[in-house]
């Protein structure tokens, strides 16, 4: 690689750096919002706890793993949308209030929304498994991707559950379920959990192998 291609490479280094910087800026903007007068203390712990962990882990492993700014993109996301819920509540995001009272719906959908875009994480969880096994493209990445993904939906419907025997705040424990009296809530989560992660495969793959340098 010659000279041109060096400071060409150091330019897109910076300027992904750039944008990392300002993607953590903006979740630690929200964060610190979120943390002001809550709608309960206890619900936002159990909420933004799973978000905390993993920018932790992106922030630790930064230098030694780096991924790609699309999936740090689809972290931040992930994060803003759990902070959110975690200072209103899902059952309480005024804007699908709005939408209930306008569309006339029996529930807050907020839940339900953020449910399908957690099938985002597949990306990340494509990309880790693309660098890190001997996984190349072909279906059993699509396979193994969607396994893990709907493996982690489950595992945080066994985390609710797990509260409710615990009962950890009473009203909190009710308001981190966010059932709103749905007997099917868990079902109708993991199911758009799975719709969310095959979207999120059929829309950003190919992106996705671009910034990764692959090919089909």
């Amino acid at each position: 690689m010659g000279y041109k291609g060096v400071n060409k490479e150091v330019k897109r280094y910076r300027s992904c750096t750039t944008i990392h910087i300002l993607l953590l800026l903006i979740v630690i903007a929200v964060f610190i919002w979120s943390v002001i007068k809550p709608e309960r203390y206890v619900t936002w712990t159990l909420e933004v706890l799973p978000a905390v962990v993993i920018i932790i882990i992106a922030l630790t492993t930064y230098h030694k793993f780096r991924l790609t700014t699309l999936s740090y993109f689809i972290i931040a996301i992930l994060s803003i949308i759990m902070f959110i819920g975690g200072h209103y509540t899902y059952s309480k995001v005024p804007l699908f209030n709005w939408i209930k009272d306008y569309f006339d719906l029996n529930r807050n959908h907020y839940d339900r929304f953020g449910h399908l875009l957690k099938g985002l994480f597949t990306i990340v969880i494509r990309e880790i498994l693309m660098r890190k096994t001997p996984l190349t493209i072909g279906w059993w990445l699509y396979f193994v991707t969607l396994s893990f993904s709907l493996a982690i939906g489950a595992l945080y419907e066994i985390i609710e559950w797990l509260s409710t025997k615990i009962d950890v705040g009473g009203k909190a424990t009710e308001e981190f379920l966010g059932m709103q009296g749905d007997i099917w809530d868990a079902q109708w989560d993991m199911s758009l959990t799975l719709i969310g992660s095959i979207l999120a495969l059929l829309i950003f793959s190919n992106l996705h192998n671009k910034l990764l340098g692959k090919k089909e």
